[in-house]
């Protein structure tokens, strides 16, 4: 047992370190093979070697104060490596076109792929080289660890791997015997440019070939960045710059500006995925900076303008998709310079617009002008105290029979003629919030509801709409057409529609006093004559106003509400006062106005000598109204009333419902003998009318479709010397019948313009001068700029005041001595 035990010991051989050096070993015998044990790594055969003797050498050489022999025989052994590596891998790869680096196309088909194989060939061979290399420094590295932290750290040198990175650097890529730097550059970049023209290339090479130069750095020097910033990337934004400025001519001589948007949107995208896949993800931002600076910013009016495919095509086509992307593109062009340009071609491109429905309205206007103004003067009275049947209704202008209605074509210039123009209004207010619909839309789809955007499509509709004078009187009819019996049927949420539209045009509008004379008017004329579709709609709409002017706006507009609320109420009352005082002899319904509610037009008053039959109705109401209230005057307003009134013809009786004036002229006609004429002087004699309301009544009752008197001449114009006759052989298939006067809510003509902008420049007067009053007597002192600018802000939301207005209600006031020059002479001081 002893012997096989000993025989197994001796069996098992002793393993042995190696034998250590001592300071007695030459240190050129242990450099020699720490030398050689380099180059047997730097060769692939380092599974030869035994890391802990070569440690050793390394360690010994350090130890016995040999550090910088180390040191720098190591990096000479490095750079003769990398000039071998250099000779047998990479030189014999360099492309055929090398050097190359030309902005343009690089050509296609056999030619583009041998290039792109050529140069993933040479990219392969730098990859290699890198490898191979930084391989050999990992494990020279480990064997000289404490070179690096006995020598190298301890005298401020960089580390060994650090060191063969700079050697690379110099001695591959930037290699004073061979042109890599130059190779290589080029290279990329026409491995770039072959894809940016379609090409295949083999992305994964480029991205190792572009990591090798954003590991290396240059010298702290030259500013310590990476090869890939100081190298590269200068040359590659130089070259896409020209590359991209060519493409932007040749793109935009195409002359299709959506085709030009979609390909700088795929240039975009394709740049910031190369930046993403094989270049630098810090390229991204200089990258994306240069295509929008070559292919947006020196052609932003060119493609807005474009002609068949710039902004005005894009926006006639509702091209919602090409208008976005074209939105999105002008927001990355720096300093706003895209949204500035895209702002004001769309505010020009909007006035156009503007500009052509203000024409096609002015057309309309001169081509009836002559026809509508032909016809008796149409003052805007209307209805409010006589004799009134709300349940008549309105007829069509096609219906009726016999004499009436053959003799309706030969006066019909007139009434036509004042629809054409209500039409025209109409239709301009609706081309404006068409206009404004398909705006909206667009600034809600394609501009994602830019607030910069949305004040330029207001300021353009703000200019247009101003630039039509008639603006005001236009929107004011088209609200009353909404509102009012008779138009075709609309549902309430289709009134509440239009009313919310209306509002908008109500906010661009300059002249908003003068807007609500027209309403105040038109809104009269709906309560009297009880036309309005829907008493909520109405209160709903002055609410509206409301909201947008305040209170001072619509104060009279709902006393005028208060007056009609409380006439139904007095009605109630009148009829109990009757049932105790005995019946009257007509069916009597008054509208008691308070004056200073109600438009001018509507209240003034109007001589009219009413005809005994009336004369008992209207003293038992004025008896009754008298008990009622002390101190209160009543004037009785024949020119605002209706009446009802039942008229024998020869054939049959027909019911009559025309106005008060009319029923007044036609009770003149009862005790009249057959064929006998009443002259235009008798009338107005015995009725005490006015002409103007004389001869439009006449026209209605003469003139108009339902003739049932007789003018003698025959003509649709009322002349002083003609005669009237009742017409005893009228007939109608209708038995009730509605003469209409010449329509009451027809835009004015220009007489009637002149009268309305006289009126509103007096009352804007009085209101400059109560605004600078204000003003002055909360301030006490200003100085003269101070005070206009004040002033100016101040009335802004009803109107514009000029310049010229407010310093002669100044000078005004100064004259009443209500505010006086102070020693400086520019400024004032309140007085009163």
């Amino acid at each position: 047992m002893a012997m096989s035990m000993g025989a197994a010991r001796r069996g098992k051989p002793k393993i042995r370190p190696p034998k250590r050096p001592t300071s007695e070993t030459p240190i050129k015998d242990t450099w020699t093979k720490l030398a050689n044990a380099i180059r047997e790594i730097q060769n692939h055969n380092a599974s030869k070697l035994s890391y802990e003797e070569h440690y050793r050498y390394g360690y010994n050489m350090v130890l016995h104060k040999h550090g910088d022999q180390l040191y720098n025989g190591v990096k000479v052994l490095i750079s003769e490596y990398l000039d071998k590596l250099a000779e047998e891998k990479i030189v014999p790869t360099f492309p055929r076109s090398g050097g190359t680096r030309g902005a343009g196309k690089l050509g296609g088909g056999a030619e583009a792929i041998e290039r792109a194989l050529e140069g993933d060939r040479f990219l392969k061979a730098m990859k290699s080289a890198w490898e191979d290399h930084t391989g050999s420094m990992r494990k020279i590295r480990d064997i000289l660890k404490y070179m690096d932290k006995g020598y190298s750290t301890a005298n401020g040198l960089p580390l060994i791997y650090e060191v063969g990175l700079t050697l690379f650097l110099q001695h591959i890529i930037r290699s004073i015997k061979h042109p890599i730097h130059t190779h290589l550059i080029s290279t990329l970049l026409s491995q770039v440019q072959l894809e940016r023209d379609g090409e295949t290339i083999t992305r994964s090479t480029v991205r190792e070939c572009t990591d090798i130069l954003l590991r290396l750095n240059v010298s702290e020097r030259e500013g310590g960045k990476t090869v890939y910033v100081t190298d590269f990337e200068p040359e590659f934004l130089k070259r896409s710059s020209e590359f991209y400025g060519l493409e932007a001519v040749e793109e935009l001589e195409k002359g299709d500006a959506a085709q030009y948007l979609r390909r700088v949107e795929r240039r975009l995208a394709e740049e910031a995925d190369r930046t993403v896949h094989y270049l630098s993800t810090t390229t991204h931002p200089a990258l994306q900076e240069l295509l929008i600076a070559n292919l947006l910013t020196p052609h932003l009016q060119t493609i807005l303008d474009m002609p068949g495919s710039g902004l005005v095509t894009m926006l006639d086509s509702n091209r919602i998709a090409d208008l976005r992307r074209l939105y999105v593109l002008y927001l990355k062009v720096p300093k706003d310079e895209g949204k500035i340009a895209l702002r004001s071609s769309l505010r020009n491109d909007i006035e156009e617009r503007g500009k052509a429905v203000n024409q096609g309205n002015s057309i309309s206007e001169r081509s009836e002008t002559g026809a509508a103004e032909a016809g008796p003067s149409n003052s805007s009275k209307l209805t409010q105290d006589q004799n009134g049947n709300d349940g008549i209704e309105e007829e069509n202008d096609n219906t009726g029979g016999g004499k009436g209605k053959g003799k309706a074509k030969a006066i019909s210039s007139s009434p036509t003629s004042a629809g054409n123009a209500l039409n025209s209004a109409l239709k301009w207010v609706q081309d404006v919030l068409e206009l404004k619909d398909k705006f909206d839309s667009i600034l809600e789809t394609a501009f994602m509801g830019d607030k910069q955007v949305q004040v330029s499509i207001n300021e353009a509709f703000q200019s247009f709409i101003n630039a039509n004078p008639r603006a005001p009187e236009y929107l004011s009819l088209f609200i009353d057409e909404n509102l009012k019996k008779g138009t075709k049927a609309r549902s309430e949420d289709e009134i509440e529609s239009a009313l919310e539209k209306t509002i908008v045009l109500f906010r661009f509008l300059s002249d908003k006093d003068k807007f609500e004379r027209y309403y105040k008017n038109h809104l009269a004329r709906r309560l009297l004559y009880a036309r309005s579709a829907s008493d909520d709609s109405e209160k709903q709409m002055v609410t509206k106003l409301k909201m947008e002017m305040g209170f001072q706006f619509t104060q009279k507009l709902e006393g005028m509400f208060t007056d009609m609320r409380l006439s139904n109420e007095s009605a109630n009352t009148f009829r109990n006062y009757l049932n105790r005082h005995g019946a009257l002899p007509i069916d009597l319904s008054v509208n008691v106005l308070t004056a200073s509610y109600w438009p001018q037009p509507i209240v003034a008053t109007t001589s009219c000598t009413f005809p005994a039959a009336l004369q008992p109705s209207m003293e038992t109401f004025q008896k009754y109204y008298d008990s009622r209230h002390s101190g209160r005057r009543l004037t009785w307003q024949g020119n605002l009333g209706t009446a009802d009134v039942r008229v024998r013809f020869k054939t049959r009786s027909h019911d009559l419902n025309l106005s008060t004036h009319a029923l007044v002229v036609l009770l003149l006609f009862e005790e009249t003998k057959s064929g006998e004429s009443l002259s235009y002087p008798d009338i107005k004699s015995l009725t005490d009318l006015p002409d103007s309301d004389l001869s439009r009544t006449l026209q209605s009752l003469a003139c108009g479709k339902f003739r049932v008197l007789t003018k003698i001449p025959k003509g649709r114009d009322i002349n002083m010397n003609d005669k009237f006759e009742f017409n005893e052989s009228f007939t109608s298939n209708l038995q009730r019948i509605k003469i209409m006067q010449v329509s009451s809510n027809k835009p004015e003509n220009s007489k009637e313009r002149e009268e309305t902008q006289e009126m509103v420049d007096e009352e804007r007067k009085h209101q400059v001068e109560a605004c600078i009053v204000r003003i002055m007597k909360d301030r006490k002192q200003m100085t003269h700029n101070d005070l206009i600018s004040e002033v100016a802000h101040q009335l802004s939301t009803r109107f514009s005041p000029t310049m010229s207005l407010i310093k002669k209600r100044i000078e005004g006031l100064i004259d009443r001595e209500y505010l006086e020059r102070t020693n400086d002479m520019g400024s004032y001081r309140y007085l009163a």
